[in-house]
C-alpha cells in the first residue's frame, strides 16, 4: 500500500509533468523590458531603454544604502492618518526610513521599483520619498507605502522582506509630490 506521501507524490508528478528548466539567457531574451547596455567602472549593467537622462545616471550610480523592503497600506491595521511630516501619505510613493539611515525628506531612487506597472495602468519611475518613519523601522529597513486595502500591495509584493538598492535623488520640501507632478 501507498504511504500518503507517495500517494501525494504521483498525484503532483500527474498534474505538473517535468519540463526543462529554461536557461537564464532564455529568460532574459523573453523579457519584455528592452534593455541596453551602459559601461560603468565595475563593468557593464544593463538597464531599461526607456529610462529618462536622470534615471540612467541612478541606475549606474553605486547604490547609497541597501535596505530590507516591508510593504504597508492603510486600513485594515495599516497605516492611518498622516506620515511623520504631517502630509497624508502618497501610494506607491511615500517610504518610511529610519532618519538616522536614511533622513526625512530624502528623494530617493529605488531602482528594483523601476518599471512596476501600477493598477491604474501608469508605470513606476523607481522615485519614493522618505516622509515617515515607525518603530519597527530601524537601521537598514525601510516601508514602502503601497495606498489602501491589501490588494494595493500586489504591483510590489515581491520585493517583501526582500533587499532593495537605494540612491539618494535629491532632497524635497513641503509633502511628497503626487503622481501627477512627482516626475517633475
Amino acid at each position: 500500500m501507498l504511504s500518503t506521501v507517495a500517494a501525494f507524490a504521483l498525484l503532483w508528478s500527474a498534474a505538473f509533468p517535468a519540463v526543462d528548466p529554461i536557461s537564464y539567457e532564455a529568460a532574459v531574451a523573453a523579457d519584455p523590458v528592452v534593455s541596453e547596455g551602459v559601461e560603468t567602472s565595475d563593468g557593464p549593467t544593463d538597464i531599461p531603454a526607456n529610462l529618462t537622462e536622470d534615471q540612467a545616471a541612478l541606475m549606474a550610480e553605486e547604490p547609497d544604502w541597501s535596505a530590507r523592503a516591508s510593504l504597508y497600506h492603510a486600513g485594515g491595521g495599516g497605516a492611518t492618518g498622516n506620515d511623520s511630516l504631517g502630509c497624508r501619505p502618497i501610494a506607491m510613493r511615500t517610504i518610511a526610513t529610519d532618519p538616522r539611515v536614511i533622513p526625512r525628506r530624502t528623494r530617493v531612487f529605488i531602482r528594483e521599483t523601476v518599471g512596476i506597472r501600477l493598477p491604474d495602468g501608469t508605470v513606476h519611475d523607481g522615485y519614493w520619498y522618505a516622509s515617515d518613519t515607525g518603530g519597527a523601522i530601524q537601521g537598514q529597513r525601510v516601508d514602502l507605502y503601497t495606498g489602501h486595502g491589501r490588494r494595493s500591495m500586489d504591483p510590489v509584493m515581491r520585493f517583501n522582506q526582500r533587499r532593495l538598492t537605494i540612491t539618494e535623488a535629491g532632497r524635497f520640501e513641503g509633502c511628497p509630490p503626487a503622481w501627477e507632478t512627482a516626475s517633475n
